[in-house]
């Protein structure tokens, strides 16, 4: 079989575009209805998506602008995840745990147990806070610094991974007759001592279906990177540009090998914004119909955000963006995107913010759906990506829109799936079981 795009489903309650609450086809109490997060895992999952992916943040943004954002209330991802388990069968879920305001041995039992749970369908996004927020909520004044959130989110990993290992596939005979629950000789002590933590294991719960839940990562600085190369499996990442995810996906495949792994052992799927329509115009009216509902203050606290964590309410909204020191406690990659941005297409503050107001920076696509495949399939032929991570505009009808029109239209040009290949997450994406490190 020829080689397919992979797809995954990115989830935020009302949607991507921050001003989608306010339209009248969108559920305002989302965040908080399972029901709704119910009906859209079933839609993703009959389109036959590899996985549902949910962001997070420890932190509420309390800020006087957040109380015009539907981003202050949501579930916690790995309980919603956990329920969404039970009433999906094949496809994966992804959720994010921080490694700044966590402990490995929390993080490898809740992720070990919704592998469990989901039949082998667990993946763990990576990541190290950006929202300098959360800090507070933890015993601390001020945000971990960048180059010691990476260092601690190594050996974070480095944990995580040998608690995974600490049982053998078959340690747990559960012998009724002998009265042997599980084999002393398959049970493996990590006994880690590090410069961040020390964790002894072993993990309370058998190793998973998968073996291991996959690694999936975000970061695309360049200590980010390295991080990705060494230890993800699938990454997402923001590109504007066909020839911005060709240099990335090159960059990021180049460095496997001195970690002795192939290209096909990592996943790159870059964010891509969708507005899908009947007819271009159709799809240039509705993606306007949000953007009509976007408060210019609203717009420009986003952008402060995702430049690391800036206020900008100081500067003229019609001028320039101002030159910013390189963010400590946000996503330097972001940062310099969105400036490269601005400097391109010489937009105002106002006009950044409102321009980034459903993708956040990237990639966006606005059209029919073969208009939108065309773009989808250059990019996966012409080596910038394996497949990608869809953002919709609004929530459940922007998922529906790509479920019905370009999912088929995948599907017709031989790109996309039209049966799940296996039950675990592992399976679908083309990943490997990996071994036991002790063996």
């Amino acid at each position: 079989m020829s080689r397919q795009l992979k797809l995954g489903a990115f989830l935020m309650a009302t949607g991507h575009h921050v001003a989608a609450w306010r339209h009248p086809d969108v559920p305002a109490n989302a965040g908080l209805d399972f029901a709704h997060y119910k009906r859209l895992a079933q839609i993703a999952e009959a389109a036959k998506f590899d996985a549902l992916f949910v962001a997070d943040s420890v932190a509420a943004p309390t800020q006087d602008i957040a109380s015009r954002m539907a981003r202050s209330d949501h579930f916690e991802p790995l309980t919603l995840l956990s329920a969404l388990s039970a009433v999906t069968e094949h496809i994966g879920l992804i959720a994010t745990a921080t490694t700044s305001y966590n402990e490995p041995y929390h993080v490898a039992r809740k992720f070990a147990s919704l592998d469990h749970l989901s039949g082998g369908r667990a993946g763990w996004n990576l990541v190290t806070s950006d929202n300098a927020a959360e800090a507070l909520n933890f015993g601390r004044d001020e945000h971990i610094g960048h180059a010691e959130r990476y260092s601690r989110a190594r050996e974070f990993h480095q944990v995580v991974t040998g608690l995974w290992d600490s049982w053998e596939d078959d340690a747990f005979v559960r012998d009724k007759a002998s009265g042997a629950y599980y084999d002393p000789a398959k049970l493996h002590v990590l006994d880690h001592v590090g410069e961040h933590f020390r964790v002894k294991g072993p993990l309370n719960v058998a190793r998973s279906p998968q073996g291991q839940p996959v690694i999936v990562q975000a970061g695309s600085s360049e200590t980010g990177r390295e991080l990705a190369a060494q230890t993800a499996e699938v990454v997402f990442t923001a590109q504007t540009s066909l020839a911005g995810a060709q240099a990335f996906y090159a960059d990021l495949k180049g460095r496997l090998p001195k970690y002795g792994r192939s290209a096909d052992s990592l996943k790159i799927m870059p964010g891509v914004f969708v507005v899908v329509g009947g007819t271009e115009a159709e799809a240039q009216e509705k993606c306007e119909t949000f953007q009509q509902l976007v408060e210019p203050e609203v717009g420009v606290a986003l952008l402060g955000r995702m430049l690391g964590n800036f206020d900008l309410s100081k500067y003229p909204l019609d001028g320039p963006l101002p030159e910013l020191p390189l963010t400590e406690s946000g996503q330097q990659s972001r940062q310099k995107l969105l400036t490269e941005l601005a400097g391109r297409e010489n937009l105002s503050i106002a006009e950044l913010g409102r321009k980034i107001a459903g993708g956040r920076g990237h990639y966006s696509l606005v059209g029919t759906p073969e208009q939108i495949a065309d773009r989808l399939q250059e990019w996966f032929e012409q080596g910038a990506a394996d497949g990608f991570n869809v953002l919709v505009p609004h929530l459940p009808g922007g998922l529906e829109d790509f479920a019905n029109g370009v999912v088929p239209e995948l599907q017709r040009r031989g790109l996309f799936r039209t049966e799940y290949e296996g039950r675990t997450l592992r399976q679908n994406l083309g990943l490997a079981r990996p071994g036991n490190r002790f063996l």
